[in-house]
């Protein structure tokens, strides 16, 4: 980065701008944040707290450690304020119009060098920077939710980003304790909701056809493929298993598996009813008190388990 100045900001303060803000601050960066709502500004230290609360329980941090943090956070009322940034991730709304009036806005108001990053999941980047001055300095960083839980992102490149800033970007993000990989091309939902979306299309395909219920789908996915996906991924566990063992068994199962959308039928129909899922408290499970208690110390011992801390 140029200069002395480093600071980053964050722009849209939702529950993923403050994620992000909030494991960027932990980490030791100035952060600014800003949102055209007041109400969201006002809200933004009672949802970092939520999130310190859940580390300090979990044993990841201090409260000095909350407490120098939330002092590095500083909430703006005017993208003004963030003139000197280095470094500013998108993390606003899903729609196309508004993405772009912001960096129009951004390009007019930072420094040549300051890199733009947007937290989309569902643009590809190039459609993202199309009415940029300089669309170099721009490229997707795709974090997961909870940041602070998932310490991971994706740098997805435009066309015209430039290999520095991507790099820069990866640095910048990887010293703040992310592990972030940087792809080779954009693909349509990057790779984690490609791969997310294949295993929910077959889950789906289960439930509808009548091999198992949602509960019975998870406890599969969550004690045996999700414990081993912690340490190996799908290429690892082939070449583990024998990749003359996966042929075999690819040759016969892969043609049986789901490879049509016919399982938003069964999403259209719980969202039809109102089962929209835990924010109403029905989906494909009733969302209880124990249920929400069960999530809860399930969140704490992933937190508990991560091997290097902020």
């Amino acid at each position: 980065m140029h200069g002395k100045n480093r600071r980053v900001a964050v722009v849209g303060a939702g529950l993923m701008g403050v994620g992000i803000a909030t494991c960027l601050a932990l980490a030791g960066e100035d952060v600014d944040v800003f949102d055209l709502s007041d109400a969201r500004r006002g809200e933004l230290p009672a949802l970092a707290e939520k999130i310190f609360e859940e580390l300090i329980a979990a044993g990841r941090i201090e409260e000095a450690g909350r407490d120098a943090a939330l002092a590095r956070i500083r909430v703006v009322a005017t993208l003004a304020a963030m003139a000197d940034a280095t470094l500013v991730f998108e993390a606003v709304v899903e729609r196309l119009e508004v993405k772009h009036a912001l960096y129009a806005e951004l390009e007019a108001l930072l420094p040549s060098y300051a890199l733009i990053a947007s937290n989309t999941s569902g643009f590809m980047p190039d459609v993202l920077c199309e009415r940029m001055q300089h669309p170099e300095r721009f490229l997707v960083a795709h974090f997961w939710n909870p940041p602070h839980v998932i310490p991971f992102v994706e740098l997805v490149p435009a066309t015209a980003t430039a290999p520095d800033a991507s790099a820069a970007v990866r640095e910048r993000l990887e010293h703040a304790g992310f592990e972030a990989v940087l792809l080779s091309r954009a693909a349509p939902g990057f790779i984690g909701n490609r791969i997310q979306f294949a295993v929910l299309r077959e889950a789906l395909h289960l439930v509808q056809s009548g091999v198992a219920d949602a509960a019975t789908v998870d406890t599969v996915v969550r004690s045996c493929i999700g414990r081993r996906y912690a340490s190996f991924g799908p290429f690892e566990t082939a070449d583990l298993g024998g990749l003359c063992t996966f042929l075999d068994i690819a040759g016969h199962l892969m043609p049986e598996l789901e490879s049509d959308a016919s399982g938003l039928q069964l999403l259209k129909a719980m969202v039809a009813t109102g089962h929209w899922g835990a924010a109403v408290g029905q989906g494909f499970y009733e969302w209880t008190d124990a249920h929400w208690q069960s999530v809860r110390e399930r969140r704490l011992r992933m937190l508990t388990d991560m091997r290097s801390p902020h």
